[in-house]
């Protein structure tokens, strides 16, 4: 949600920020590697019990993940290796966050509540994959109600107030899961029509545009007749 709505003034606003960092040599790939150091930080700390510690960390993980992309558009070394590995970090950074909350709650709280922040991964780890599934079928598949950003911005939330740290998870969960839903719903729609059927669809599209251009060059280089 966030994702679509704040990405591109998100992306206009550190653009100053990323034209800087080149001048340092720094690479994309670099400020990736340094976030994903920041988020193992973080997990111990959180596991730890050391929750505001944690929630400093997170927020300074979120930092590099949020300017590499800005460096990687100022250096023109954007790619599909550098989106690649940026979204497999991602995905590392947040099963580290989860893991080092479930390490806490195993300490803390009840021993079965240890399955809430998994089911939570588990379910975050379904969106990611029908998105990247939808993409590779040539379907876009972004949008829903919890969406990455919305997952940490509920985890910092959780960690500043840990008295909610469990509701939280719990509102996650449910959300994470009808995000789950959405996508799928939004991805199955959109592939109802089969490949045969889309490729007569497009290929009659494509005829019916080419005689609309033949006919509109014919009126073009007609030549008037002369009255007697």
């Amino acid at each position: 949600m966030f994702d679509g709505k704040f990405r591109a003034p998100v992306d206009k606003a550190v653009k100053p920020l990323g034209a800087g960092l080149r001048k340092t040599g720094l690479t994309p790939d670099h400020l990736t590697v340094v976030g994903l150091l920041i988020g193992v930080g973080a997990a111990f700390a959180i596991g730890s019990g050391a929750l505001r510690l944690g929630l400093l960390l997170v927020v300074l993980a979120a930092l590099p993940d949020l300017l590499d992309g800005a460096l990687a558009k100022a250096s023109g070394a954007a790619s599909p290796r550098g989106a690649f590995f940026d979204s497999t970090i991602d995905r590392i950074t947040d099963a580290l966050l989860l893991g080092g909350i479930t390490w806490y709650l195993a300490s803390t709280e009840s021993a079965h509540l240890t399955l809430l922040p998994f089911a939570v991964m588990a379910v975050s780890s379904l969106i990611s994959y029908q998105r990247a599934k939808a993409e590779s079928l040539g379907i876009e598949a972004k949008g829903g109600l919890m969406e990455r950003a919305e997952r940490i911005i509920a985890i910092c939330i959780g960690l500043l107030f840990p008295v909610l740290l469990v509701p939280i998870l719990w509102i996650m969960l449910a959300l994470t899961s009808i995000t789950a839903v959405q996508r799928f719903v939004k991805v199955w729609r959109a592939a109802d029509v089969s490949p045969v059927t889309a490729e007569r669809i497009e290929l009659r599209r494509s005829r019916r545009q080419s005689r609309r251009v033949a006919r509109t060059e014919r009126r073009r280089t007609r030549v008037p007749r002369r009255r007697s």
